[in-house]
């Protein structure tokens, strides 16, 4: 980021087991930091069959599952059925509330995250909803290396109640000596974050590794290089300016 961030702060995700034998790297909330206005989760999850999140509810907030690899199932009281494959994702709005489990949707690795977006006061009590998007919808481009998906934000079909832009960036060298370079602009009252998925990034006068991440509060310009093969997503949103109050599965 450059002179315009308020606040950077590097942090590590924390591996634990959630579910049914399922792992996950969590970038936050833990012992660590506990949210960033207006996330509320960021988990890195890997699935390998028998584990599962096995059927649980939710309420308060909007969730977005972005595979990486493998499938993932979303099933849920709404009567939704709907198995999303590697580079689709899925938005499930909690509101009042949602019950509903995530399996494995074949025989190999689910690996993909997953991002709860806090739903602002006034809209806690929303009807539940869900929505799948196939990989083909994502929006992508790619120019000398640089594969950009959209996520969330312009183009993609996702839809959020909070502006919201997440974009998953792979840089990717055409040889030995190159050197690719990932540029952005953050509006300077968006929070967000940089999480490293693939490889080493650096940006000026820090660097990032595999399973690490930098916290912004207050937008600018993104420079991101890297001399090797590297993935990385950039996550910022409008903050709602109200607490984070998380009980479990809901946030209130």
């Amino acid at each position: 980021m450059d002179e315009h961030a308020d606040v950077t702060i590097e942090i590590e995700a924390v591996s634990m087991e959630e579910g049914a034998g399922a792992q996950v790297r969590r970038l936050f909330p833990t012992a660590h930091r506990r949210h960033l206005d207006p996330f509320v989760l960021l988990d890195e999850f890997t699935v390998v069959p028998p584990a599962a999140f096995p059927e649980h509810p939710h309420g308060g907030f909007e969730a977005v599952t972005y595979m990486l690899e493998g499938a993932f199932r979303h099933r849920d009281d709404l009567g939704n059925d709907e198995t999303v494959s590697s580079g689709g994702a899925q938005r499930f709005t909690a509101g009042r509330r949602i019950v509903h489990a995530e399996l494995p949707g074949g025989e190999g690795t689910s690996h993909g995250l997953q991002l709860w977006v806090n739903l602002p006061r006034d809209l806690k009590q929303l009807e539940p909803d869900y929505q799948a998007v196939p990989a083909e919808d994502i929006p992508e481009s790619e120019i000398d290396g640089v594969i950009v998906r959209t996520v969330v934000g312009d183009g993609s079909p996702v839809q959020l109640h909070t502006r919201v832009r997440y974009t998953d960036v792979e840089l990717r060298p055409q040889s030995d000596t190159a050197t690719l370079q990932y540029e952005g602009q953050i509006p300077l009252e968006w929070n967000g974050l940089i999480y490293v998925l693939e490889g080493r990034i650096e940006l000026p006068g820090k660097a990032l590794a595999r399973g690490r991440a930098i916290l912004f509060e207050g937008g600018g310009r993104l420079q991101i290089t890297a001399q090797d093969t590297a993935r990385f997503v950039v996550i910022a949103g409008v903050p709602h300016g109200e607490p984070i109050h998380q009980r479990g599965s809901f946030v209130l």
